[in-house]
């Protein structure tokens, strides 16, 4: 409103009859809309030029024309989740001249809630700072991070014994795993690099520029697509054989965009991701990015535990895993002296 009448107040001054004063009224830039939802757009275009027409575009798409300056409503069904450009194209007197602002389309649904019941409790080797962990074949696959620490793990489920490992050298720090076929994908964190292992040997065959992410987090593996987080509120989808970017979506709620994205799972066509630093899962709509339900996963380990306030902001839940033969669910965390199955229960 202030900003509408200290314009008013300038053109009032002003001598040149050419000059216009034009701007959005509505949305307010950063507006939120639930999706689906509609939107005023309303512009206030004085009264300087004639205005023959008015072309409204949602980022390039143009939505509607119209010949007079009423205000309309646009419709956010079909758009992704995230940031849109809203531009008017306004003619008149042989110009055009463009106004834009922008909404946030946010997931339209609150999320559903749980927590959890644990099932079994299993060792888990404390020297392990995790980063990616999966079930197969009746074992753990597990990613260990942190600089001169960082190796891929072969894992005893009812022992926590490692019957096989690799190491990194000392100037990787190992991040997200994932099984495809008869190989393991890993990433590394800051080092731009991605290793591909032989799974029963665990002898690296090759090596892939990771440049997709600002920083290498968690990866996944839907049977199609591999799935790859950077720290980011997106997930991106890489290409099984080259492991380049052929998509992604952006994760929102119902109140706004979900950062710190990290460790990743496939359950049940669902996406299950890690927020890092809290006890907080999210299950991911995947075609749209949509936060459908959260899992507060607060409780697992004493809150003494840890004693140092460093050990407490490190050592935090990370990892997911899943058994899909036995729909059996597992969570783990940094040094953590154990992996958890659990169950999920309806708060």
């Amino acid at each position: 409103m202030f900003i509408g009448i200290t314009l008013a107040f300038v053109s009032s001054c002003k001598d040149d009859s050419t000059t216009t004063y034009r701007s959005f009224i509505s949305p307010m830039t950063g507006l939120n809309v639930p999706s689906g939802n509609e939107f005023e757009v309303k512009v206030q275009f004085g009264a300087e030029q004639k205005v023959d027409s008015v072309v409204y575009l949602i980022d390039t798409v143009k939505m509607i024309s119209k010949a007079d300056t009423s205000a309309i409503k646009l419709k956010t069904e079909g758009l992704k989740l995230g940031n849109h450009l809203v531009t008017a194209k306004i003619f008149g007197a042989g110009k055009s001249e463009d106004l834009t602002s922008n909404i946030n389309v946010l997931a339209a649904q609150v999320p559903m809630e749980y927590t959890y019941k644990v099932i079994k409790t299993l060792p888990h080797d404390t020297s392990s700072y995790v980063e990616g962990l999966e079930y197969h074949d009746g074992f753990f696959y597990e990613s260990a991070g942190d600089y001169g620490h960082s190796s891929l793990r072969k894992v005893e489920p009812s022992t926590g014994k490692i019957l096989q490992k690799a190491d990194l050298d000392k100037q990787y720090f190992g991040e997200g795993i994932t099984v495809i076929g008869n190989k393991i994908i890993q990433l590394t964190y800051r080092e731009k690099v991605g290793f591909v292992y032989d799974k029963a040997t665990f002898k690296k065959l090759s090596e892939f520029s990771y440049t997709i992410g600002r920083e290498g987090w968690g990866l996944a593996f839907d049977g199609e697509k591999v799935l790859n987080t950077d720290g980011s509120n997106t997930i991106f989808f890489l290409n099984k054989d080259t492991y380049q970017k052929i998509g992604s979506i952006d994760v929102f709620d119902n109140k706004g965009a979900i950062q710190n994205l990290n460790e990743l799972e496939i359950i049940d066509g669902k996406i299950y991701a890690n927020v890092y630093t809290t006890n907080e899962i999210l299950i991911i709509n995947p075609a749209t990015g949509a936060v459908e339900s959260k899992i507060d996963l607060s409780g697992l380990l004493p809150a003494d535990y840890f004693k140092t306030e460093d050990e407490k902001a490190n050592n935090v839940l990370n990892g997911i895993a899943y058994d899909k033969a036995s729909k059996r669910l597992f969570v783990a965390g940094k040094k953590w002296p154990h992996i958890f199955q659990i169950e999920l229960i309806k708060k």
